[in-house]
């Protein structure tokens, strides 16, 4: 039961996070952007955020309390892809998230919303997350079935 109960969390933060990247995705559009989605986008992205890390923190539960076990998890390649790809998102991330914050600063100070081309580097960033998101799954699905798979 405690699998079950751990992959449910950990399929449900996944969830969570793709929705709001998905969001993200999809407010950021010139044609779209107005004072209530700049604020919006920064709720979005912080919903974000604490999406990612609960699926870090569920992630991390699975290889300590699954059944497979730490031992088991943390000695294949498959995870070590997951985590640096989960990894270069989160890097990657840091440029809309700073992006969003400035367009709010900027809109409370002059009241300015940021340019289309700002509008289109940052909407390109996230695209490029959500991309590169899209190639977790597999290697999970790899290293479930025991692709490159090392005993220890």
């Amino acid at each position: 039961m405690v699998e079950a109960l751990l992959a449910y969390a950990h399929i449900t933060a996944i969830l969570a996070l793709v929705v709001f990247l998905t969001s993200e995705a999809a407010l950021c559009r010139s044609q779209w952007l107005n004072a209530a989605v700049v604020h919006r986008l920064v709720k979005v992205d912080i919903l974000y955020l604490s999406a990612a890390v609960l699926v870090l923190l569920t992630g991390f539960a699975r290889t300590w309390w699954g059944v497979k076990g730490f031992a088991w998890y943390w000695h294949q390649d498959l995870l070590w892809l997951k985590v640096g790809g989960y990894g270069l998102i989160a890097l990657l991330s840091s440029r809309p998230t700073m992006a969003f914050l400035r367009w709010r600063r900027d809109l409370e100070s002059s009241g300015t919303l940021p340019d289309a081309a700002d509008i289109q580097r940052v909407r390109r960033m996230v695209l490029i997350e959500a991309h590169l998101l899209m190639l977790i799954p597999l290697a999970a699905a790899l290293l479930a079935r025991g692709a490159g798979h090392r005993l220890f």
